[in-house]
């Protein structure tokens, strides 16, 4: 990284705050804002009128369209101006008014994007969120703070995921969903505001190379967990049986850490 501008598109009406790091071929546009302490990895794009602030380590080749916001300080009352960051990879597209927030000191004092992610116009991520890779968020989506999601979920229109939930990788999140618990790898939830988990994302699963034998041993783990009247710890011993019988199949290991490790309690 550098401080140099040469070998950039900078339109003349940008706003460039000297403390900025700049990587080679980076591309601002008219209007837009670039506060302190941010850092743009090369070859990324800032549209008109976008604002990014600081501290922020934004990767390379990420595309951050006109009027959206990244790495503005959260929403949280308690926020008192402290320098937290928000820290994205590479390949990001960040789409119209679309907000992603810092950290807070009460929380992990950073937001954390992985690579590959897509946010849709007018989505949301709150403050102290840890997102992974190749995840959607589409139009309206909204992700509250200390979020975390794994990789390639869909968190469909008008989603909203309350603070401090896990929401697994491979998940699907049907339109309006309210989720206020933690929700497992691989499943897809519907509902509106009385969201349920309604399935295994099969689709989503053979799109991303998920062999036969790896799904039908999913399907075998979906009914333990949501269709044997079973307590969760109890459902997680079938699953450790289930994994035992099937070492091969390493995605039950994801699915089983999740259970274990859930905190809020899983959707069902």
């Amino acid at each position: 990284m550098t401080s140099s501008i040469q070998s950039n598109s900078l339109h003349p009406t940008a706003i460039i705050d000297p403390s900025a790091k700049l990587a080679s071929g980076v591309s601002i546009g008219p209007y837009a804002v670039i506060g302190a302490d941010v850092e743009l990895g090369e070859g990324t794009w800032v549209g008109p009128h976008a604002v990014i602030m600081g501290p922020s380590v934004i990767g390379k080749e990420n595309k951050i369209f006109q009027f959206s916001s990244v790495g503005e300080g959260p929403q949280d009352k308690k926020f008192a101006g402290e320098k937290t960051k928000l820290i994205m990879g590479d390949h990001n597209v960040v789409r119209e008014c679309a907000t992603i927030h810092r950290g807070t000191i009460q929380g992990r004092s950073e937001t954390t994007i992985g690579s590959d992610n897509l946010f849709m116009a007018y989505s949301h991520v709150a403050h102290d969120c840890q997102i992974g890779d190749h995840n959607i968020l589409v139009n309206s989506a909204t992700l509250a703070g200390h979020v975390q999601l794994g990789h390639h979920v869909i968190v469909s229109a008008f989603c909203a995921v309350h603070q401090f939930c896990h929401v697994g990788s491979h998940s699907f999140l049907s339109h309006a969903s309210l989720v206020s618990k933690d929700v497992l790898p691989y499943v897809m939830v519907t509902g509106g505001d009385q969201a349920t988990v309604c399935g295994l994302n099969i689709e989503g699963l053979k799109r991303r190379g998920f062999s036969s034998e790896e799904i039908e041993c999913l399907r075998k783990a979906y009914k333990l967990i949501f269709r044997e009247s079973l307590r969760a710890v109890e459902a997680l011993e079938k699953l450790k049986e289930l994994l035992k019988e099937n070492p091969q199949v390493l995605s039950l290991s994801l699915l089983i850490q999740a259970l274990e490790n859930s905190e809020r309690g899983i959707l069902r």
